[in-house]
């Protein structure tokens, strides 16, 4: 990656300061710059993931960033992955990083990976056929609160005891543990603002290009106003339908009679009708 430094240019001083200061608070715990940091990243995604899994011998083949699956139904809920990789061996894993204990609910882990199996066998492969998978919460919290580097989940017999090997892998890593081993320089990387303050050279680039050169920071400022106006915009037509729903409900009128009063047409019409119909 480039490694020319960032300076403000008649551009980005008019950029507005709010989002300036949003990407000079980003760490790897937003999502949005972890995945663009590891999309396509074969090199962090490997080290990454050798860290978690303690192992010497993952070669990544292809790796992507912010990764939607849909359901396959209507209504389903949809899906999308923080980083997903593929090994040589055609094991997949998704990576997840978190700030809050809601969004590393063990149950979304169950989820996540129900979504990633039902996408790996073929018309009439055998089950046998099924290749592992791993679901990696990167949480910068806690999740289990007993001070361990990271949890792994496995099934068991419970009346014998023995491990259940179905080839589903669930692991949380404890974002807060601050050992001086390869678990705690990563969670100290992902708690950097800084690249120079980066224990791990791969991680240290990513947030050099995204942060810290011109290119990258545009394009970072670029992804934070994109999702400032999506969020705006799902908050004036939240707004929208309560509306709607109110004068429903209080004034006795149908839903088309509401609509027609609001003044609402067009697409946000076509939109409130769908929610307001399920």
């Amino acid at each position: 990656m480039a490694k020319e430094t960032y300076k403000d240019t008649n551009n980005n001083t008019q950029r507005d300061s709010e989002v300036i200061k949003i990407v000079d608070d980003m760490t790897l715990f937003d999502d949005e710059l972890m995945s663009k940091v590891f999309d396509k990243n074969i090199e962090a995604t490997e080290l990454l993931l050798r860290i978690i899994l303690e192992r010497d011998d993952i070669k990544v083949i292809k790796v992507k960033g912010q990764v939607e699956m849909k359901s396959p139904y209507p209504k389903g809920r949809n899906i999308r992955l923080d980083i997903h990789a593929v090994d040589g061996n055609g094991v997949e894993f998704d990576v997840e990083v978190q700030r809050n204990v809601r969004g590393s609910h063990i149950r979304r882990a169950r989820f996540n990976g129900s979504m990633m199996d039902a996408r790996m066998l073929k018309e009439k492969q055998d089950f046998k056929e099924l290749k592992d998978s791993y679901i990696i919460f990167i949480c910068q919290h806690d999740k289990f609160k007993k001070n361990k580097p990271v949890y792994h989940v496995d099934k068991i017999v419970r009346e014998t005891g023995e491990i259940f090997a179905d080839g589903a892998h669930i692991i949380y890593v404890n974002g807060k543990y601050r050992g001086d081993d390869a678990f705690g320089k990563l969670a100290h990387d992902f708690n950097c603002k800084k690249s120079k303050n980066m224990y791990y050279k791969p991680f240290a680039d990513g947030v050099r290009h995204f942060k810290e050169t011109e290119k990258g920071r545009e394009e970072m400022c670029e992804s934070v106003e994109k999702y400032a106006d999506k969020k705006s915009e799902k908050s004036r037509m939240d707004t929208l339908i309560n509306n709607v729903s109110l004068m429903m409900k209080n004034m006795k009128c149908s839903l088309e009679d509401a609509l027609n009063a609001l003044e609402i047409s067009g697409k946000e019409r076509t939109l409130i009708t769908k929610q307001l119909q399920k």
